[in-house]
């Protein structure tokens, strides 16, 4: 999902590579318990005199439809709004989740009509700089992730997604202090030390990178995406051994067969003769 830009060719060789590896960390997913379910709903009002139409899903039913896996989100989410066209928890739930099956016109289309009704809703802002970001145009995830920094600025979520979205532009020095600031306002989170680290790989600081990665993997919000990118830049490293005893925590064996036959080649250790979406599994879930 990043775009990376190098001062040499050398380092715009390693910045192709990574390109197709690194992914920001966006949102948690996580699967129901009956995938591909829809969560739910409430019973109809058997009361003569209630209303027809649509109604509302409880507040309990909301959060276990954030449980389920995106597909059943995006029809739960898409039925909600359709009871309330103004609900704007509604309408970026459901943009996210039609983010996560990769339906971005769609998701995008979600958000920017519940910008119109809520043009300083800072989750509806976030949202629609992810979107950007998630199809690689991170330029226009510029103004909503800046506008969204300005109405929450003890919030280390607009400067993260904002170090993501400069590094699209090619703007580095820029994405370089959003990181950082993301950082600061919140070193105990592991998504914006691993975003940080991820910007400092793709400029070729894969022992920088390697440092802050570990200081997210020990934090308790640290994820199997965040682990694995740990793993990718100690291979990148040439300490292949490690970084299999890595994958294997997390990965199946023909994923870490895989992500191993990729790192061989990357560093000069095997063959060409590779899938160059190996390290894909990785990413699963981003």
């Amino acid at each position: 999902m990043r775009e990376l830009v190098g001062e040499t060719s050398s380092m715009c060789r390693k910045r192709a590579r990574l390109a197709t590896l690194i992914a920001p960390v966006l949102i948690a997913l996580a699967p129901m318990a009956h995938a591909g379910e829809a969560p739910a709903r409430p019973a109809a009002d058997t009361d003569a005199s209630a209303p027809m139409g649509p109604r509302r899903a409880t507040p309990a039913q909301r959060a276990e439809a954030r449980r389920a896996d995106p597909l059943a989100r995006a029809a739960f989410w898409g039925s909600e709004l359709a009871a309330d066209g103004r609900d704007v928890e509604a309408g970026v739930a459901l943009s996210q989740a039609l983010r996560a099956l990769g339906r971005f016109d769609e998701a995008s289309a979600a958000v920017t009509k519940v910008l119109i009704v809520a043009p300083e809703d800072v989750e509806a802002l976030l949202e629609s700089a992810r979107v950007h970001i998630a199809r690689g145009q991170g330029f226009y995830a510029i103004e909503p992730a800046r506008k969204a920094a300005s109405l929450a600025p003890r919030d280390w979520r607009p400067q993260s997604l904002l170090g993501v979205a400069y590094e699209q532009a090619q703007r580095d020095d820029e994405a370089l202090a959003a990181h950082k600031q993301a950082v600061a306002l919140a070193p105990n989170e592991a998504t914006p030390n691993a975003n940080y680290a991820m910007h400092l790989a793709a400029r070729g600081d894969l022992a920088g990178a390697e440092a802050q990665l570990k200081r997210a993997v020990a934090l308790p919000s640290s994820t199997i995406q965040i682990r694995q990118n740990l793993a990718l830049v100690i291979g990148l490293q040439g300490r292949l051994a490690e970084a299999e005893k890595l994958a294997r925590e997390d990965l199946p064996p023909e994923s870490v067969a895989n992500n191993l036959a990729w790192l061989r080649a990357a560093t000069g250790q095997g063959a060409s003769s590779i899938q160059p979406r190996s390290w894909e599994a990785l990413k699963a879930g981003s």
